[in-house]
């Protein structure tokens, strides 16, 4: 018979770390309609890839995080990814992304919260994803070992399962090859098949043969896209998707999945965001300063800063998202 993820926290005796807000997140997620989120069988959810806003002096700015995460809920997002690479994990401490965690977890709004623990070694990793499991996440998002390139399967193998069976929230491995140079591959996702907590995967490479063929192979997972491109596909297939233009076309993403859950075409809300998507895009939203810009302008927050290596936005990037915004705007 075939473990639930019940009977496993259960057997691990893990409940009491996990927290009363873990527990609670286990079936839907906090927010979400029952059989949604992370456990549940509606896996076509929108979560957002959250930009991680700082003042001038570099330093996270809390409030103008709330009032992002409020814009997100407000506009249809089914729920945020904390600290992923839009959101310059790797630019962060290991006590800076507890207290942006903490500050997710404390505004979320009946969000749905997966964080990225993801370091270079799994000492860290599993103190982040121990952190995010007892401040109440709905799951973790994982990047792969980033360092050492071209591992060996085995060695891949080893370092998650010593990540999952120290943690017992649901997990995502996250395949981003062209930045941590690692990618995650067939042969690694059947191995990590024996742990129940085994969520599923943010592809953020934008082949669409390649997400393909994971959706066609992983049926039982949640195969979430993590480019507009394959969104089309993550739908037709019932997947979610991770969406780093959700900061920037938060309400034309979601509208995509409005059409989708109340049986509709979504071509046409699917044609308006690739349209937003080419204006903006012509804008540099691609970039992290004017995305973030972007976001301040509709959110109603004040300009932010990126860490570097991320650059501002300049004063034309600042013209060019305006004129954008106003096109869009006119569409109507």
């Amino acid at each position: 018979m075939r473990t639930t993820r019940r009977i496993f926290l259960e057997a691990l005796g893990t409940t009491a770390a996990v927290g009363a807000a873990g527990a609670a997140a286990e079936e839907s997620g906090p927010g979400l309609p029952p059989g949604s989120g992370e456990s549940g069988q509606n896996k076509c959810l929108f979560w957002v890839a959250a930009g991680t806003p700082c003042d001038k002096s570099l330093k996270f700015e809390e409030g103008v995080y709330k009032d992002m995460l409020a814009y997100f809920k407000e506009c249809g997002a089914d729920g945020v990814v904390v600290l992923g690479t839009t959101g310059e994990f790797s630019a962060f401490s290991l006590a800076e992304r507890k207290k942006i965690a903490e500050t997710a977890f404390k505004y979320r709004n009946g969000l749905n919260i997966i964080v990225a623990p993801g370091t270079c070694n799994f000492p860290e990793t599993i103190e982040l994803s121990r952190h995010a499991a007892a401040n109440g996440a709905d799951g973790l998002l994982i990047v792969p070992p980033f360092y050492f390139k071209r591992p060996a399967l085995e060695g891949l193998e080893r370092y998650y399962s010593l990540i999952f069976e120290q943690v017992s929230i649901p997990i995502n491995l996250y395949h981003i090859p062209g930045l941590s140079g690692v990618p995650i591959q067939h042969p690694l996702l059947r191995y990590l098949a024996k742990y129940p907590n085994l969520t599923g995967i943010k592809d953020s490479t934008g082949d669409s043969k390649g997400y393909q063929q994971f959706v066609e192979q992983f049926p039982n997972l949640n195969m979430r896209s993590g480019t507009d491109n394959n969104l089309k596909i993550a739908l037709d297939h019932g997947m979610g998707a991770i969406l780093q233009e959700g900061n920037a076309f938060t309400k034309e993403i979601a509208a995509v999945f409005a059409a989708k859950r109340a049986g509709k075409s979504i071509d046409e809300p699917l044609a308006r965001m690739n349209t937003s998507l080419k204006l903006l895009r012509a804008a540099g939203v691609d970039e992290y300063g004017p995305m973030m810009y972007a976001l301040s302008l509709q959110a109603g927050t004040h300009e932010t800063y990126q860490r570097p290596p991320q650059l501002d936005v300049t004063d034309k990037q600042k013209t060019q998202v305006k004129q954008a915004l106003q096109q869009i705007k006119q569409m109507g």
